[in-house]
């Protein structure tokens, strides 16, 4: 069974902390999506991962394309379904997530912005609909300047 962790983004942007736990996702040996809720903003993304240090490259694609089953990160909008055998899933700007997928996964982040109030609210509603059913999950902050676990249930 898997695990949800949160990661409250208060010093580094998305585009920091994404390729980061990208990188260790795939250390791990894992496929991953990356699930949105905005196709605008996934498009950002994806051109963003493209321009990436080069000893830091995270092969990536887009929902919808010729080679998704054979993409190790897919990033893929609300409604999309993953075809990469994905084992994490990392959710951005309250993209849902279900605790069926927590616990068939290895993995699932949830990345929120902690500078938006909106934001801080869907994660806490995440966090209580996801541990209410059973799931185990994790509260990571880096507001003191680098990751620490604050909580888990």
């Amino acid at each position: 069974m898997g695990a949800a962790y949160f990661y409250h983004l208060t010093r580094a942007p998305l585009e920091v902390t994404l390729p980061m736990l990208l990188g260790k996702a795939m250390a791990a040996g894992w496929r991953v999506e990356v699930r949105g809720s905005d196709p605008a903003r996934l498009d950002w993304l994806d051109q963003r991962l493209w321009l990436g240090a080069a000893e830091g490259f995270l092969p990536h694609g887009q929902a919808g394309g010729p080679h998704d089953a054979l993409q190790p990160v897919l990033l893929c909008a609300v409604g999309q379904a993953a075809t990469n055998d994905a084992a994490c899933l990392m959710t951005l700007d309250g993209a849902a997530v279900s605790p069926d997928e927590v616990k068939a996964l290895e993995r699932v982040c949830v990345l929120f912005d902690g500078n938006d109030p909106d934001a801080v609210q869907a994660a806490r509603v995440q966090w209580k609909a996801l541990t209410d059913a059973g799931c185990s999950a994790q509260y990571w902050s880096e507001e003191s300047g680098r990751w620490e676990k604050k909580a888990e249930r």
